[in-house]
C-alpha cells in the first residue's frame, strides 16, 4: 500500500469488488482455498477494525472521499493505519481510487498524515479536519491470498467477512476484493473468473465506506434506482456507450445484491426495470459496440423469469386487487374473507418466488455470466487491445442521440396507430418503454422537445395500457392458481366492461 509522505505521487488502487452470499469464515475461505487458481497458495487470516470519519453534513461523501483509520490485528501486534480515498462516482465493480496510507500513532486521525496535494483537493481552505467525526466503524476478519501469475502480474485476493455499524443498526459484510498490484487490469478478471467458476458471487459497485453510510441513514439493502450518468456534447460514443450501460447495468447487479436480503417489492421491480433500461441500451448501442467479447446471457434467463413471476404476485397483490376490493366485498364479511385470505394466498406465493430467486443467486453460472458482462462493459481497461467494432458514420454524439430518438419515435407512432388488440398494445407498450429508456439515457445532449413532448407521450402510452395489461395478468395468475372461482370471474367481468384505453394519443 503507498506511504503517507507528503507530496507522494498520486496511487492509484485499481480493485474489482464481487459480493458473495452470507457464510461462516472458515468454510468460505476453504472453498475459495479449493478453486485451482488459490489451491496450493498460502493465506493469511487477520482482523480489521475500521472507523470512518467525515463531518456533520457529510462533506467527504459528497466529494467521493473516504478517511478511515483502521487497526489491524489484535493485542500487541496490532498497529494503526490512516488511509484517505479519493473516486469518481462508480458505476462498475471494477473501480481506480486515489489512495493514500501511512502510520499513525493510535485511533486518532492526524493532520500531518494526510497528503497535502491530495487533502487540498477535497479541502482548499484547511477548514474540515477539526469538524470530522466517527460516522461508522466495519469490523471483519480478512483472508488474503497472493497470485503471481506467469505472465509477472500479481493480484491480491482477500475474503472480508464480519459487519458494519452505525447509528445503532449494524449489517453484514461478505465479499471478496481482488486488488491488482501489478500488470494489467485484465488480470483481474482473470483470477475472478476462475475464482468463479466453483463459487457463486456478483459484482459488487458499493464499497463498505458507501455501505455504512447507507447504514447510517437506514437505507441498507433498499432499492437501487437509475442514475442516468452526466453526458457532455464532446464525449465521444464508445465512452458514452460505455458510461450509459455500466450505470445499467450497476443498476440491475445492484438490486440483485439487495434481494439476497430484502423482501421490498420495490427491489424486484427495480432489477427488472434495469435489465430492461440495459438490453435497450444494448440494442441502442449496437452499432457503436458492436458485439466483440459480448457474452451470452442465457443463464440469466431462469432468474429472469422467476424475476417477472415475484412482480406479477407483487402488483396483483398491491396494485391492482386492492382498487377491486370495495366493488368484490360489497358489504359481507364472508367475501371480506375470500378476498384477504387470497391475498395472503398471494404473498405466500410471492416469499416461496423470492427464495428461489435466492437459490439462482447461488448458482456459480450466473454470477459468471454477470462478471464477463462486467468485464466485456469495462473491456477498454480490462484489455487494451479491445476497439470498439463499428462506428456511427462519423455523426457527433448530438447528432447520433437525435437521430436514434427520431428513428424510436417514428416507430413509437407507427405502433400506436395499429395498437387495435391486446398483442399489438402490449408491443406498443414495449416500444413506449425503450424509447422512454433512450431519451432519458441521452437526456443531456437531446433538444427540449425530444426530452419534454416526446418522452410525455412514451411515459403516456406505456401507463395507458399497463393497467389493461396488469388485470389481465392478474386474471392469468389467480387462475392458475386455483384462485376462487367467483374473484376470477368477478375480475373478467371488470376487464371486459371496461372499453380498451385509448394510447394517449398519436406522437406527433
Amino acid at each position: 500500500m503507498p506511504s503517507a509522505t507528503p507530496n507522494t505521487p498520486v496511487a492509484r488502487e485499481v480493485e474489482l469488488k464481487l459480493a458473495l452470499a452470507d457464510g461462516d469464515p472458515g468454510s468460505l475461505a476453504r472453498q475459495l482455498a479449493q478453486t485451482a487458481v488459490l489451491k496450493r497458495r498460502r493465506a493469511n487470516t487477520f482482523a480489521l477494525h475500521n472507523i470512518y470519519f467525515d463531518t456533520p453534513d457529510q462533506r467527504l461523501r459528497q466529494q467521493h472521499a473516504a478517511l478511515r483509520l483502521r487497526r489491524v490485528g489484535d493485542g500487541a501486534t496490532a498497529h494503526w493505519l490512516q488511509t484517505l480515498k479519493t473516486s469518481q462516482p462508480e458505476d462498475s465493480a471494477l473501480s481506480s481510487r486515489g489512495e493514500w496510507e501511512g502510520p499513525v500513532a493510535g485511533p486518532r486521525l492526524e493532520h500531518g498524515a494526510l497528503d497535502p496535494d491530495a487533502w487540498s483537493q477535497i479541502d482548499p481552505k484547511d477548514r474540515l479536519f477539526p469538524a470530522l467525526q466517527a460516522v461508522f466503524v466495519t469490523d471483519f476478519q480478512r483472508t488474503v491470498w497472493l497470485v503471481r501469475r506467469r505472465d509477472r502480474s500479481t493480484v491480491e485476493v482477500a475474503l472480508d467477512i464480519g459487519r458494519v455499524h452505525g447509528a445503532d443498526r449494524s449489517a453484514s459484510i461478505c465479499e471478496l476484493e481482488l486488488e491488482l498490484k501489478a500488470g494489467p487490469v485484465s488480470a483481474l478478471f482473470e483470477v475472478a473468473t476462475e475464482i468463479a467458476g466453483s463459487v457463486a458471487l456478483l459484482p459488487l459497485a458499493m464499497s463498505k465506506a458507501q455501505r455504512g453510510y447507507a447504514l447510517a441513514s437506514d437505507s441498507i439493502d433498499a432499492a437501487v434506482l437509475a442514475r442516468p450518468p452526466a453526458l457532455r456534447r464532446g464525449m465521444s460514443l464508445p465512452d458514452t456507450s460505455r458510461a450509459v450501460l455500466r450505470e445499467m447495468f450497476a443498476h440491475f447487479t445492484g438490486n440483485l445484491v439487495a434481494l439476497r436480503h430484502s423482501d421490498m417489492p420495490e427491489v424486484v421491480h427495480q432489477a427488472r426495470v434495469a435489465w430492461r433500461r440495459f438490453r435497450s441500451a444494448r440494442r441502442l448501442f449496437k452499432p457503436v459496440l458492436g458485439d466483440a467479447g459480448l457474452p451470452a446471457w442465457q443463464e440469466l434467463d431462469p432468474l429472469l423469469a422467476v424475476l417477472g413471476e415475484i412482480r406479477d404476485l407483487d402488483v396483483a397483490r398491491d396494485e391492482t386487487l386492492p382498487l377491486l376490493r370495495e366493488a368484490y366485498v360489497d358489504r359481507s364479511a364472508a367475501r371480506a374473507r375470500t378476498w384477504d385470505a387470497l391475498l395472503a394466498q398471494l404473498s405466500q406465493h410471492a416469499m416461496e418466488r423470492r427464495n428461489v430467486a435466492r437459490r439462482f443467486l447461488e448458482d456459480p453460472a450466473v454470477g459468471n455470466c454477470l462478471l464477463q458482462t462486467t468485464r466485456w462493459l469495462d473491456a477498454p481497461a480490462a484489455d487494451a487491445d479491445a476497439q470498439p467494432t463499428a462506428k456511427a458514420g462519423g455523426l457527433s454524439l448530438r447528432q447520433w442521440a437525435i437521430q436514434r430518438a427520431t428513428r424510436l419515435h417514428g416507430r413509437l407512432k407507427q405502433a400506436t396507430q395499429n395498437a387495435t388488440d391486446a398483442p399489438t398494445r402490449h408491443g406498443a407498450r414495449i416500444l413506449a418503454k425503450r424509447t422512454r429508456y433512450s431519451i432519458e439515457a441521452l437526456h443531456d445532449v437531446l433538444p427540449r422537445h425530444i426530452t419534454h413532448k416526446w418522452y410525455r407521450q412514451a411515459v403516456q402510452m406505456q401507463k395507458s395500457i399497463g393497467s389493461e395489461r396488469d388485470l389481465q395478468q392478474a386474471i392469468t395468475l389467480l387462475s392458475r392458481l386455483t384462485a376462487p372461482s367467483d374473484i376470477v370471474a368477478f375480475l373478467r367481468g371488470v376487464a371486459a366492461g371496461r372499453e380498451a384505453p385509448s394510447p394517449g394519443g398519436t406522437p406527433g
